[in-house]
């Protein structure tokens, strides 16, 4: 498809998770790349959209609420105020007419939104012909899109959707990958940010274990943040402030603000969640953990100062010490 005299409107359909949002970024920059004025927008779950907002390609978000509203409709005291909100949504979704709808998620409840997207005469939704492995997949999706792109099912969560999109549209995928958060701050905190969290127990790292990162960091000078995102996390984070002097537990703070707070710290030493993933987003010295072999398809990519530590049952302190210390000194931003 080549560029137009009238900006190229473009839909992006990815409304969660956490990682997964941040792992789209990339698609969307390739995509302002090979089009400069093209319109893109994003529907995205209204919990991530001041993230998606942050990304520098993206015209407008379209937030929704389809999680909430599944279970509103159910409910007799909620199913009227639930029918005004999804009402209220689909004008919203349908100001505009889009020459590209793009399903990158690949299930029933996102299938549902682009087919309510409106198309412009010639337009097409795309979605994907196949599942990947690691990833959910819903053949609804295919039913709904005027072509089906197939994709090797042995990908990266981030290249799944820069080629995806890459096909539908035309273009080679950049070499260079860019999330559109923009670098790092210059003048960085000494401090570096110990992402603990996670939403499976079985991602997590030992408490000792944290409590020994943290110990090595203050004796190189760093101060430890500890951010958290519910109340089981705070506890935990409370509980280590307890033993490591001078660490800082960060208030409850929306997503844009983490990624803002992230951004003025050293680095970040974090398990497989969804603010690691924004720690890579943002350039920074990173390591991530994880428990078992699952980081070819959502860890660091082709990136010389982050990286993953793999081990079962759990990768020793010394293994992500030693990590860390590599990342902290690589220079340059990819490979």
């Amino acid at each position: 498809m080549s560029d137009q005299q009238a900006p190229l409107k473009v839909l992006i359909v990815k409304l969660s998770s956490l990682g997964d949002v941040v792992h789209t970024m990339p698609a969307v920059m390739d995509i302002q790349a090979a089009f400069p004025h093209a319109q893109i927008d994003w529907v995205v779950e209204r919990s991530f959209a001041p993230l998606a907002a942050r990304c520098a390609a993206v015209h407008r978000v379209i937030p929704c609420d389809l999680r909430r509203w599944r279970k509103g409709f159910f409910k007799a005291e909620t199913r009227g105020q639930t029918r005004t909100e999804w009402q209220s949504f689909k004008t919203d979704l349908q100001q505009e007419a889009y020459d590209v709808i793009l399903d990158l998620q690949g299930l029933t409840k996102s299938a549902l939104v682009a087919w309510l997207a409106r198309k412009v005469k010639g337009g097409k939704r795309y979605a994907l012909a196949n599942r990947t492995e690691g990833s959910g997949y819903e053949r609804s999706t295919r039913w709904v899109a005027d072509e089906a792109v197939p994709i090797s099912p042995h990908i990266h969560a981030v290249d799944r959707s820069r080629v995806l999109c890459a096909k539908a549209l035309g273009y080679e995928v950049p070499a260079h990958m860019n999330y559109g958060l923009g670098e790092a701050a210059k003048q960085r905190k000494l401090s570096v940010a110990l992402v603990h969290g996670t939403s499976r127990a079985d991602k997590e790292w030992p408490l000792a274990n944290w409590f020994e990162i943290g110990t090595r960091l203050k004796q190189q000078g760093f101060d430890v943040a500890l951010p958290h995102g519910n109340e089981a996390e705070r506890m935990r984070s409370l509980a280590l402030a307890d033993v490591l002097p001078n660490a800082v537990v960060w208030p409850r703070l929306s997503l844009d603000q983490l990624a803002a707070e992230m951004a003025q710290c050293t680095g970040v030493i974090g398990v497989d969640s969804g603010l690691s993933h924004i720690a890579v987003a943002l350039d920074l010295p990173h390591v991530q953990i994880y428990n078992f072999d699952t980081a070819w398809r959502t860890g660091p990519e082709g990136m010389t100062r982050q990286c993953s530590v793999v081990d079962c049952p759990t990768p020793s302190v010394d293994a992500v010490w030693d990590a860390w210390l590599s990342c902290l000194h690589a220079k340059g931003t990819s490979a």
